[in-house]
């Protein structure tokens, strides 16, 4: 499993014990490379650009939009595997397509994404380069909660009072939604391990190992 930041990590870790966790950085930032192996699921917090996908809602998108405009299809059995598993957890999963931006996504931007038939946007999942590949991203800021613009540099928050009733909120939202994401994966593990297992020799390495080891 890959995760972009510390507390989506730390989400994982939390709620399935022994899990292998690539904590990769905001866009991947941490890795010399976006190129997988094997299956790879990126776990993790996701922004809403559709009003309806309000905070809260479990995302698991079965095609994503690449920032270089391509789309990568998710991988069926992956994504079967955890829309069943958000279900039996009490959750309605979206299935639309997530975009993966190369920025930080508010305002109007939120609705050039919507129009290009969106759900949700991160800066992780589209760039990634595996033979399976699948997402499951819980909305954090949407359309009616949308972070003010002091996000984009989240160090100058300090200095932005403005900002720090937003900075309450997400202390309470993020760990919650973070930990939402980890369950869902969590509850489709026996089914993933068994996709995986079957996954033939295109996918040699265990899941979520990057290319060339680390």
């Amino acid at each position: 499993m890959l995760a972009a930041t510390g507390l989506e990590a730390w989400a994982v870790r939390r709620t399935i014990r022994g899990a292998r966790i690539i904590a990769a950085g905001i866009g991947l930032g941490r890795l010399r490379s976006g190129a997988f192996d094997g299956a790879v699921i990126t776990c993790g917090l996701a922004g809403s650009v559709d009003p309806g996908v309000r905070p809260g809602a479990v995302v698991i998108p079965r095609r994503v939009l690449r920032p270089d405009g391509r789309w990568a299809d998710c991988d069926p059995a992956l994504v079967d595997a955890l829309v069943a598993a958000a279900r039996r957890c009490g959750w309605l999963p979206e299935c639309r397509p997530i975009g993966t931006a190369s920025e930080f996504v508010r305002g109007a931007a939120r609705g050039a994404w919507a129009a290009r038939g969106c759900a949700a946007v991160d800066m992780e999942t589209g760039i990634i380069d595996a033979p399976r590949l699948a997402a499951v991203r819980v909305v954090l800021d949407a359309p009616c909660r949308e972070l003010g613009p002091a996000w984009q540099r989240p160090a100058s928050v300090l200095v932005r009072p403005r900002a720090w009733g937003e900075a309450i909120w997400l202390l309470g939202a993020a760990p919650r939604y973070a930990r939402r994401a980890a369950t869902v994966v969590a509850a489709a593990l026996p089914r993933i391990g068994q996709v995986v297992a079957h996954a033939g020799p295109r996918d040699p390495r265990p899941a979520g190992l990057p290319a060339g080891g680390r």
